[in-house]
């Protein structure tokens, strides 16, 4: 019987189907065509690896780089302290992996031991005031002689998971080839070059335990086997779609998704997990409308409710006791029914702050360095030096904390001086960004790194005003507006109409226009002003949604109304 190949790291993450379709299936591959992000992405990554594995070495001369699988063995059984770009195999359990780094933690009996490194430009960590890690050294990077660190967790999202899977596939091979680490330590070295050990066997890191992943991997080695008869003719296809967050950048994307779409699969509904999409399926919710026609309130209600034996128990009450946020999801199948956005609250109660004089603010960084702050000045009547339009302020050379602070210094002074402006003549003032958190953060860095005005103090106070004169649009829309997902800025605004200059307006393809503008050439120049006229087309999007949360949020058909039957 025909083996495929041997399940990879990514595979423990990858949903199975995907595993199943890569190694071959009733569709054809077609891989997408890569953005200008993703590529940064990968370039990004490649960099920070390559100068992390080098600093590494140099640190540790007797340290060496493996050229493959026989290579990597050998150097584990000649006990290198150090060991670069290993790759390991476990064929007996039909998986392999590369590891950016093996350290050598120990010795038993005539055996090496070895911990798993990864280099991941991510970050890893989170304040978190009752928790703690342990952070290794480039100096010194045995898990032994790392330092506790209070006040930090690790991050739960799924980039972290991918991270700690990768870590326990990497340490099950090791430990089918006895010479994994005593106490089962990994490490990820995260975007700062910053080393940081894991206990995989403790069970605090939720998702990515060694128990965790070989749940994974026993179920991704059983589609193996299914995959083998399928292919020797024996037994159906192994495994089928279902719609997920992986789905976004999966070469299979469109096969997958025309199949879901041709019978409403509920898992179109963004996002549920495997067990999530059991459970509702167990329940006889299979499309999209069965899920719309659910009770939100009483799924709600289910999260802390005791079930009893007596009385009558809906597929809301069991349903809502096991998936988070059922409400939301059932809120997002309705307006996926209805065709578009909903209305959360009432008619009359839809709002957004409007004042005399307006300015919708946006700002572009790169590297986590601002270096343009924009804005759009709009006027409801009259002042008299007050002029619309858009304004922008921004520093080409290469970004520095020292920069960043000198631009915002500029960008504060004249948005202060349009504040006095109006303010003197008795007409009414706000300002207006989408996702604050950005731009707050921007600001605050700014001000900490300034040698004079404005203050951290001087930033506050201006936030704090009663009313508002910073209004975060997500907040306003959140409050208001329900999509069948994404609740971005570019989403938004183009539901209102709005529609940006560039073919490819993200904020991280802005980046790489960046590196560009940074040129005094004629290609060079060519970026800086694109990159102003998608700074300003952000600024004119947040005012686009602002006048169609006013003029057609009311017009809405309300989340709380059932879809009907047909």
């Amino acid at each position: 019987m025909p083996r495929g190949p041997l399940l990879s790291a990514a595979d423990i993450s990858h949903c199975v189907h995907r595993v199943a379709l890569d190694r071959g299936g009733p569709v054809a591959l077609s891989e997408p065509t890569l953005g200008v992000e993703i590529e940064r992405r990968i370039r990004d990554a490649g960099d920070l690896r390559r100068r992390v594995v080098e600093a590494y070495l140099v640190e540790h001369p007797e340290g060496v780089r493996a050229q493959g699988v026989a290579s990597t063995r050998e150097l584990m059984t000649t006990g290198a302290p150090l060991i670069a770009d290993a790759r390991v195999l476990d064929d007996e359990g039909r998986r392999s992996t590369t590891i950016d780094l093996l350290v050598r933690t120990g010795r038993r009996g005539d055996a090496y031991l070895y911990a798993p490194v990864i280099i991941k430009n991510n970050e890893v960590t989170e304040a978190a005031s009752t928790r703690r890690l342990r952070r290794g050294h480039v100096v010194s990077p045995l898990p032994a002689t790392a330092e506790w660190v209070d006040g930090l967790g690790v991050r739960r999202n799924d980039t972290v998971t991918r991270n700690g899977l990768a870590l326990a596939h990497a340490t099950r091979i090791l430990q089918s080839l006895g010479v994994a680490d005593s106490g089962s330590f990994g490490g990820v070295i995260d975007r700062h070059e910053q080393l940081w050990w894991f206990d995989l066997a403790n069970p605090d890191w939720g998702k990515w335990t060694l128990e965790r992943y070989d749940e994974a991997y026993s179920q991704r080695q059983d589609v193996l086997l299914q995959h083998d008869r399928w292919q020797a003719g024996s037994g159906s296809f192994p495994t089928v779609p279902y719609w997920h967050r992986e789905c976004l950048a999966c070469p299979f994307r469109e096969h997958c998704e025309e199949e879901l779409e041709q019978h409403d699969d509920v898992s179109l509904v963004r996002f549920t997990n495997f067990d999530q999409q059991f459970l509702l399926r167990d329940h006889g919710i299979t499309t999209r409308r069965d899920l719309a026609r659910l009770d939100p309130d009483r799924a709600k209600q289910a999260r802390g409710r005791l079930m009893t034996g007596a009385g009558e128990h809906t597929t809301e009450d069991h349903l809502g006791r096991s998936i988070d946020k059922l409400d939301e999801l059932i809120y997002r199948a309705r307006s996926i029914v209805r065709g578009g956005p909903l209305r959360i609250v009432d008619a009359q109660d839809v709002d957004c702050p409007i004042a005399d004089v307006e300015v919708d603010v946006d700002m572009e960084s790169y590297n986590d360095v601002t270096y343009l702050w924009g804005a759009y000045v709009t006027t409801r009547r009259d002042v008299p030096g007050v002029r619309e339009g858009y304004v922008h302020f921004a520093l080409w050379d290469e970004p520095t904390a020292i920069s960043e602070a000198m631009v915002f210094a500029q960008f504060w002074a004249w948005f202060q001086d349009l504040r006095r402006t109006v303010v003197a003549q008795g007409a009414s003032f706000a300002s207006y960004c989408f996702w604050a958190q950005a731009e707050d953060g921007a600001m605050n860095r700014a001000v900490a790194n300034a040698t004079s005005s404005p203050q951290r103090a001087e930033l506050d106070e201006f936030r704090a005003r009663t009313p508002s004169e910073w209004i975060d649009l997500h907040d306003v829309a959140k409050r208001q507006i329900q999509t069948d997902g994404p609740l971005g800025l570019k989403v938004l605004a183009t539901t209102a109409g709005f529609s940006w200059r560039d073919e490819n307006p993200s904020g991280e393809a802005s980046m790489v226009w960046f590196e560009e503008a940074r040129a005094t050439t004629a290609l060079g120049l060519a970026a800086r002003q694109r990159i102003l006229e998608y700074n300003e087309d952000d600024c004119r999007a947040t005012k686009a949604l602002r006048e169609w949360i006013l003029a057609d949020v009311p017009l809405l058909p309300s989340r709380h109304e059932v879809p009907t039957t047909a």
